[in-house]
């Protein structure tokens, strides 16, 4: 079966923003993306019509509440066909493992976590009275994450390597911060090229504008492709 290694992220404010890049774009060649902004506009009717065109579709929404509330919008997310959906590792045990149970391993859907925000440094951890560096929480996280049986995490390019290490070949990691070497870094501290990330242990790059902006899309993921094979 193919398995793109891009997502393309619809960092759109409408369906119809997003739906005129969709038509040049081809369900062999990525997945697709949509998360709080998109999904809060365009609600489930856009997840049919994206998945009715073949993509597979990753729900970015990042659960984060107690455990039965958790469990039933994973359920809802799963009824309706996407190939992934993410929770916040913050949670804690009994939400990650509640998430789970409510979509079993084997299960169409992918669950992954996300560890700490990106936009997350030091300072504003010791505002929140977390211990220890980013690195020592997003490990943690990660650990916790793999322990209730979820599929992986969000992480990184520049933590994928260590993860890889530590929780083993199977479990997945999606990077976004994934950008060009000639391009710009826009608001993404932590970044990379399609093919360090991926030398680094990520699964799947998660790639918004250098994708999203360009004057050919479809070129552009051609291009990302071939520099993985």
């Amino acid at each position: 079966m193919h398995d793109p290694r891009i997502i393309v992220a619809l960092d759109f404010p409408s369906a119809e923003d997003a739906l005129p890049l969709v038509k040049k774009l081809q369900p062999d060649l990525c997945r697709l993306k949509v998360g709080k902004e998109l999904f809060t506009a365009a609600g489930p009717q856009l997840i049919e019509k994206l998945t009715h065109q073949g993509f597979e579709v990753f729900l970015d929404l990042k659960f984060h509440d107690i455990p039965n509330t958790v469990a039933s919008a994973c359920k809802a997310a799963a009824n309706l066909g996407v190939w992934m959906i993410n929770v916040h590792a913050l949670g804690g045990r009994k939400m990650l493992t509640a998430a789970r149970a409510a979509i079993p391993h084997g299960s169409a859907t992918k669950l992954i976590a996300v560890t700490l925000l990106t936009s997350m440094d030091q300072s504003d951890i010791t505002d929140i009275g977390l211990q220890g560096s980013p690195e020592q929480i997003v490990e943690r996280l990660a650990r916790l994450t793999s322990d209730c049986g979820l599929d992986g995490v969000v992480c990184s390019p520049l933590e994928a390597n260590h993860l890889r290490q530590q929780l083993g070949s199977q479990f997945c990691l999606v990077t976004p911060g994934i950008r060009f070497a000639d391009g710009q870094s826009d608001d993404q501290k932590r970044i990379s090229t399609p093919r360090q990330a991926i030398l680094s242990g990520a699964h799947y790059l998660v790639i918004g504008r250098p994708i999203t902006q360009a004057i050919n899309p479809v070129s552009v993921c051609q291009q990302i492709n071939a520099t993985l094979a």
